[in-house]
């Protein structure tokens, strides 16, 4: 049987509540920071593109670059917070952010963005808007050493594919960076384990993108399931996970597919309503509706289905395909009651079969409020306020149950987690 790992029963996070006639609490959604596309933006992006750091030179004698100082154009005082108090943030990689995460970056006033590291200039543009990047210095990513040796970025953030994220990663750590992974630090075990350890050498933190953790309802729900024991015995836990809007292709190649990019956030939750690891047996059925994705090798569908230690069955049901609105719904079936989080929508109206959508809410709408906490945790993290609560087992464990599940799909049969050992060195081969 899979042991526990140590720190499974900690809380998931320090539970700040949101009052209810707190802005958070009744703002309407915000809108999309996109910025126009009409004329004013080949000026905008003229005058960003001159901003661009240019390859630092070297003396000679020098053994590393000389860090320059940030653009001159005035921070905005809202964003920027004060001198003292401001963390200061390099932010690496662009097309696999979250838009939740960039309005963080943007609202936080506990933060300063100083080092944006991308080669594709159009997109920093396009996410941020050249009046937010006045004072911040794009580098490209052949100068991402500039970020790493400027001693005023306290904490980088990494948004760059699994597959390149490892490197980035390790840098940062011995750099004396704090370190958020929006993504996955690799979809190798080994080399996962690898970045841990780094952080754990250099003592700083390193905090993984488990997002959902982080959600309000879902922390409530684990208060009433772990702490207060409401439900009694865990005997069923079922998920339904639909993303709205279909995630591009090309995110779905860099991101690991459904499995690395969706599902390990559900087996995450899972793992912690149970304090459980890993479950004894595992069994997935998945099937790639959509011709592009059956191009890449990968599911659009999947049905996960897992059996703990505990007696808990538990089922995953995971889609790509959703026509108007998320569908986030998680229930857990206890000896004494049953509990369930349902879809968020503010009108309150249930709607069966209607030809037009009467609420839309994108994935990013849904969890705006979880990564918000996720992106406030890893700011307290670099302050010294509190540990990473994602750690190296739990992360470990979750990847490893990941790739049981993907392994149980290709192959058509179950695994046993007792006595196979599942090979995560090689978790996505097939996405190239």
């Amino acid at each position: 049987m899979v042991p526990s790992p140590p720190s499974y029963h900690k809380p998931l996070v320090p539970h700040h509540p949101v009052a209810a006639g707190s802005p958070a609490s009744t703002a309407a959604p915000r809108e999309d920071p996109t910025p126009s596309t009409s004329a004013s933006r080949s000026s905008a992006l003229a005058a960003f593109r001159m901003r661009i750091a240019p390859a630092p030179s070297k003396q000679p004698g020098q053994s590393g670059a000389t860090v320059p100082e940030a653009s001159d154009g005035p921070a905005p005082a809202e964003r920027r917070g004060s001198a003292g108090s401001s963390v200061g943030l390099a932010l690496f990689g662009i097309g696999l952010v979250n838009k939740a995460l960039f309005q963080s970056l943007m609202e936080e006033n506990g933060c300063c963005l100083l080092y944006i590291v991308e080669d594709q200039l159009e997109e920093v543009e396009r996410a941020f808007g050249a009046e937010f990047l006045a004072g911040t210095r794009v580098l490209r990513q052949q100068d991402a050493d500039v970020a790493l040796s400027d001693q005023r970025v306290s904490g980088a953030i990494i948004c760059s594919p699994p597959e390149e994220a490892s490197e980035i990663v390790i840098d940062a750590l011995r750099a004396g960076k704090g370190v958020f992974c929006e993504r996955l630090p690799s979809f190798d075990r080994q080399t996962a384990e690898a970045c841990f350890n780094e952080a754990d050498r250099c003592g700083r933190p390193l905090v993984c993108g488990f997002y959902k953790r982080f959600d309000p309802a879902l922390q409530f729900l684990y208060k009433k399931v772990r702490d207060s024991q409401a439900l009694g015995r865990i005997h069923r836990i079922s998920t339904i996970s639909s993303v709205y809007p279909a995630a591009s292709l090309s995110f779905l190649k860099t991101s690991g597919g459904i499995f690395y990019n969706a599902a390990v956030h559900d087996i995450d939750i899972i793992s912690l309503l149970l304090g459980e690891s890993a479950p004894d047996t595992i069994f997935s059925l998945g099937h790639a509706f959509c011709a592009d994705m059956a191009y890449l090798k990968d599911a659009d569908t999947v049905a996960v289905s897992m059996k703990f230690p505990s007696g808990a069955i538990v089922t995953l049901d995971i889609s790509q395909h959703c026509t108007k609105s998320c569908d986030q719904r998680l229930e857990v079936h206890g000896s004494q009651g049953t509990l369930r989080v349902d879809n968020q929508n503010p009108l309150g109206i249930t709607e069966h079969g209607t030809s037009v959508s009467i609420y839309s809410q994108t994935h990013a709408d849904r969890y705006r409020d979880a990564h918000r906490e996720l992106f406030r945790h890893f700011l307290r993290t670099l302050k010294g306020k509190e540990p990473p609560v994602i750690t190296k087992e739990q992360f470990l464990w979750t990847i490893q149950v990941a790739a049981a599940a993907e392994q149980s799909w290709r192959n058509g049969s179950a695994v046993d987690l007792r006595s196979e050992a599942i090979d995560s060195s090689v978790i996505k081969t097939e996405i190239m």
